[in-house]
C-alpha cells in the first residue's frame, strides 16, 4: 500500500497502515506529535502502538529540535543478522545443546558478564576506537556516570524483553545468524535522565503531553543530550557487534567439521536519531521503532518468537523519511498477552523452534505481535525483500 494522509495540526501525518485499525491512544499520540512548534514532519510505519509520549513505530522530523521521548529509551536499540556458509543440512535435529552454549556464551535477562569483554580476544572484532569510546563516557551526564563498571561488564549482553538471539535458516536453506538488543541499562539511565531535564524546561510548560518535551537547538541541555545520545547509539553497536562475535565463536566450536564462514554483517538502529536533509532543510529525524530505508540499505524487520523475519533493502521514499518498520509490532499489551495466552498456547505457537516455552516469555508470544507477512505488504513502497527468514533456535531474555 502507499500511505495515507491523516490531517494533523502542523503537519500531516502520513500513515502506512490503515488509520481504523491504530488504537486510540495511538493515534492521539500522533496527534499530540502533530502540535509540537518545531515539526516538519511525521511518518507513520505498520508496526505502530502505544509508546511513551510518543509512539513506536513512528519517525519524526523537526528542524533545530529534538525530542527524547521521540528517540525510545532504550537508545540505540536495533538488528545484526549475518548470512553463514552453514545450511539447514547441517544442523543437527536436536538443538537443545547449540540454544545452551548460546546462553552460555551471551548473558541473557539481567545478567551481564563476570569481567568485561576484552574485544582483542574476539575473532574479526575491529578495536579501532574501543578506548576512545570508553574514555568519552567521563563526558555523559554525571548523574550516571558511576555506572561504568556495570556498563562495562553489561556490554556483549542480551537484556530482556522482546529482545533475543537466533539462528535462522531462509527459504534457500542458508543458516542465518541474528540478533535484537540496545544499549541496555545504561542507555535507558541516560534517557530518562535527559527526559527529566527536558521537562523541567520553560518552553516545554505549554505541551499537551509533558513526556513530548524537547530540547531546542544552541542551547547547553541539547548539547548535553546529543552528547549521550550518541555515546549511547555507539555503546549499542558495539553491543550487537560483541555479541554476535560471541555468537560467531560459539557456531565456530559446534560447527567445525562444515568450518563455517560469514558474510558482512547486516546492522541497523531502530531507536535513534540522524541528522538528515529533505526538501532543502537540516532536519534531526527521530526513528522510533523504525529502520532507516535509504535506496538501496539493508533493513532487518524481525517477526515474533515463533513466526518469520525479513531481511529487505530500502526504497529511499523520502516521503517517510526513508525510513521502514522495525518489526511486526504489538498488537496487546504485555499484561493483556498474559491474560490472553498460557504456555500451553505458547508451545503451539513455537511448535518447531527450540526455546523458551514457560510462563517468563508468554508475554513475547507470537499471538501478542501483528502478522508480519501484513506488516511486510502494507510497506511495499518503502522497501525490497530480499530474504525471509524462519528461526529454528531463539534464545529469549
Amino acid at each position: 500500500m502507499s500511505y495515507v494522509e491523516v490531517p494533523g495540526a502542523k503537519v500531516p501525518i502520513r500513515m502506512w497502515t490503515d488509520p481504523a485499525s491504530v488504537e486510540g491512544v495511538a493515534l492521539q499520540q500522533l496527534q499530540n506529535v502533530a502540535t509540537l512548534p518545531w515539526i516538519k514532519g511525521l511518518a507513520v510505519m505498520p508496526d505502530v502502538h502505544y509508546g511513551k509520549g510518543a509512539t513506536v513505530g513512528s519517525v519524526i522530523a523537526m528542524r533545530d529540535a529534538v525530542c527524547p521521548a521521540a528517540v525510545g529509551v532504550d537508545i540505540g536499540c536495533g538488528m545484526s543478522a549475518v548470512r553463514t556458509s552453514l545450511t539447514a543440512n547441517d544442523l543437527p535435529g536436536d538443538l537443545s545443546r547449540l540454544r545452551s552454549k548460546i546462553e552460555q556464551a551471551i548473558p541473557v535477562g539481567r545478567g551481564m558478564h563476570d569481567d568485561p569483554v576484552d574485544p582483542g580476544r574476539l575473532h574479526g572484532f575491529a578495536t579501532a576506537g574501543w578506548d576512545d569510546f570508553w574514555e568519552r563516557f567521563g563526558g555523559v551526564a554525571e548523574a550516571v556516570r558511576f555506572r561504568r563498571e556495570r556498563a562495562a561488564k553489561q556490554m556483549g549482553s542480551l537484556g530482556s524483553g522482546n529482545h533475543f538471539v537466533e539462528v535462522c535458516t531462509d527459504t534457500d536453506g542458508a543458516v542465518w545468524l541474528m540478533l535484537h538488543s540496545g544499549s541496555r541499562n545504561i542507555g535507558k539511565e541516560l534517557a530518562e535522565h535527559h527526559i527529566g531535564v527536558a521537562q523541567k524546561l520553560p518552553h516545554n510548560q505549554g505541551l499537551v503531553d509533558r513526556d513530548l518535551a524537547v530540547f531546542v537547538a544552541d542551547t547547553p541541555q541539547m548539547a548535553a543530550y546529543r552528547n549521550d545520545l550518541f555515546w549511547a547509539q555507539e555503546y549499542a553497536k558495539y553491543n550487537r557487534t560483541i555479541m554476535m562475535a560471541l555468537l560467531k565463536d560459539v557456531v565456530r566450536k559446534e560447527f567445525k567439521k562444515a568450518k563455517a564462514t560469514f558474510e558482512p554483517e547486516i546492522s541497523c538502529h531502530h531507536n535513534y536519531v540522524a541528522e538528515e536533509r529533505y526538501d532543502g532543510m537540516d532536519l534531526l529525524v527521530t526513528r522510533k521503532g523504525a529502520i532507516r530505508a535509504g535506496s538501496g540499505e539493508y533493513g532487518i524487520i524481525p517477526g515474533s518468537m515463533g513466526t518469520g523475519s525479513y531481511i529487505v533493502k530500502g526504497l529511499g521514499n523520502e516521503k517517510a523519511f526513508n525510513s521502514a518498520s522495525h518489526g511486526a509490532g504489538r498488537r496487546m499489551s504485555r499484561n493483556a498477552a498474559k491474560r490472553r495466552f498460557s504456555t500451553k498456547d505458547l508451545e503451539e505457537q513455537t511448535r518447531g523452534v527450540e526455546c523458551r516455552k514457560d510462563s517468563g516469555v508468554v508475554d513475547e508470544i507470537p499471538g501478542a505481535y501483528k502478522p508480519i507477512e501484513q506488516v511486510i505488504d502494507q510497506q511495499r513502497d518503502l522497501v525490497h525483500v530480499v530474504a525471509k527468514l524462519k528461526q529454528v533456535v531463539c534464545v529469549k531474555g
